[in-house]
C-alpha cells in the first residue's frame, strides 16, 4: 500500500499538512485554507490544511505513470440503456403533468480497481489534467476520511470574492456547436432562472444579475452552453447559508428543484456521491473560494462489496423536447473520453507512452 498522505490540489495550489476535518460548512468562514467535497446527497467534508503552496499548473512529464485504471470496457452502469431511456420517458410524463419543467437524469458507472493497494487518486488527476484539461480540475485525497476524488470539472458551482458570489451553470452539450438544439438553449435559460432564485435567497435584493447567457464554450471533445449568475451576499450570510440556499447545484437537479429531486430519487438506482455535488477550496483568511460542480469526476469507493471500485457519473438534462436515444447518447459522449483517460488508453493513443 502506498503511503498516501492527505492532500488537496487545485490548479497551481498544493495543500498538505492536514490540521482539521469537519462536516460543518460554517467552519469555512472561520480561518485557514480548506478543501471541500460535498456529496449530492448532502454530506460535506471540509478539510483544513496548514501548508498551501504554489507549485504551478504543469505536472511533471511522468505524472500519472503509476496509475492503473480499469479498461474502458470494464465499467458497469447503475442504469442500462433501456432503463435510462425509460427514465427519460417517465420524466416527460412528469413534465406533461405539470410536476416539473426539467430534471437531470444520471447514472453512476463503476469498475473494479485492478491494483487497489497502489491506486492513488492524485495520479489519476494527473492523467485527467493531460488528457482532459478543465478549468476546475483538482484532487482531494483524505484516505482516513473516505474521500478520494479527482475532478476534471468544466462547471463553476460557486466562486466567492468577499461578498460577491457567482455561479456558472452549464446546460446544453454537443460534439460541435451545430449539434446544439433550441431545446438546449431553453434548458439553459430554465436553469439560469433557478440559479437566480437560489442566489436571491442569500443575496441583497436587486443585486443578482446575469453577466452572460447561453455562450458556447469549447471543451475537449465537446461544447457546452454556459451562463453566469452573480450577486452580493446579504449581511450575515456566509458559506453555510450559501450551501443551504443553493445545494445541490441547479444544473444537475432541475426546475422546480424540490420536484426534480423527488423524481431523481424515484428514478435513479445509485447514490451520486461526489458526482453532481461540490468540489473545491475556500480560503477563509482572504474571503475567497471556488467550488466546481462535481461533474467529470472520479472517486474511489474502498467499501464497495467485492472490493474497491472506481466510480464516475454521467447524465443529461431532460425537458419536454428530449428524445430518449439522444439523451442516452449525450451521457455516452460525456463519459467516453474520460473513461479512456482513466484507463490509460488515451495516453497511449496520443503520446505513445506505455501504461501497462
Amino acid at each position: 500500500m502506498l503511503d498516501q498522505a492527505p492532500l488537496a490540489r487545485f490548479g497551481g495550489l498544493l495543500a498538505s499538512d492536514l490540521r482539521d476535518v469537519t462536516r460543518d460548512p460554517a467552519a469555512l468562514d472561520s480561518k485557514g485554507w480548506w478543501a471541500v467535497v460535498a456529496d449530492f446527497e448532502g454530506g460535506t467534508v471540509c478539510a483544513r490544511f496548514g501548508d498551501v503552496r504554489t507549485v504551478g499548473e504543469r505536472r511533471s512529464p511522468s505524472a500519472g505513470d503509476h496509475w492503473r485504471g480499469p479498461a474502458a470496457h470494464d465499467w458497469t452502469s447503475s442504469l442500462d440503456r433501456a432503463g435510462y431511456e425509460a427514465g427519460v420517458r417517465r420524466i416527460r410524463e412528469h413534465i406533461a403533468a405539470g410536476d416539473v419543467y426539467q430534471a437531470n437524469l444520471c447514472r453512476v458507472l463503476s469498475a473494479r480497481l485492478p491494483e487497489p493497494d497502489t491506486a492513488d487518486v492524485d495520479e489519476l488527476a494527473a492523467l485527467l489534467a493531460g488528457g482532459n484539461p478543465a478549468p476546475y480540475s483538482g484532487t482531494v485525497r483524505l484516505p482516513g476520511h473516505g474521500v478520494e476524488v479527482a475532478t476534471a470539472s468544466p462547471e463553476l458551482y460557486l466562486r466567492r470574492g468577499g461578498r460577491t458570489v457567482e455561479s456558472g451553470p452549464i446546460k446544453g452539450t454537443g460534439r460541435t456547436e451545430a449539434d446544439l438544439l433550441p431545446k438546449d438553449h431553453a434548458e439553459n435559460v430554465m436553469i439560469v432562472d433557478l440559479v437566480r432564485n437560489d442566489l436571491g435567497r442569500v443575496c441583497t435584493p436587486g443585486s443578482v444579475t446575469v453577466p452572460r447567457l447561453c455562450e458556447v464554450e469549447p471543451h475537449p471533445g465537446l461544447v457546452h452552453l454556459v451562463s453566469s449568475v452573480r450577486g452580493e451576499l446579504a449581511p450575515g450570510a456566509g458559506w453555510a447559508e450559501l450551501f443551504a440556499a443553493t445545494f445541490p447545484p441547479g444544473s444537475v437537479t432541475g426546475a422546480p428543484k424540490s420536484s426534480a429531486l423527488r423524481i431523481i430519487d424515484a428514478l435513479e438506482t445509485a447514490p451520486r456521491g461526489p458526482y453532481c455535488g461540490g468540489v473545491g477550496w475556500v480560503d477563509a483568511d482572504r474571503g475567497t473560494g471556488r467550488l466546481a460542480v462535481g461533474i467529470r469526476t472520479f472517486w474511489i469507493d474502498r467499501t464497495a462489496p467485492g472490493g474497491p471500485q472506481l466510480r464516475f457519473g454521467t447524465g443529461a438534462g431532460i425537458t419536454w423536447g428530449s428524445e430518449p436515444h439522444r439523451e442516452w447518447a449525450e451521457t455516452e459522449l460525456k463519459a467516453e473520453r474520460l473513461l479512456r483517460v482513466a484507463s490509460g488508453e488515451y495516453a497511449r493513443s496520443t503520446t505513445g507512452r506505455r501504461h501497462t
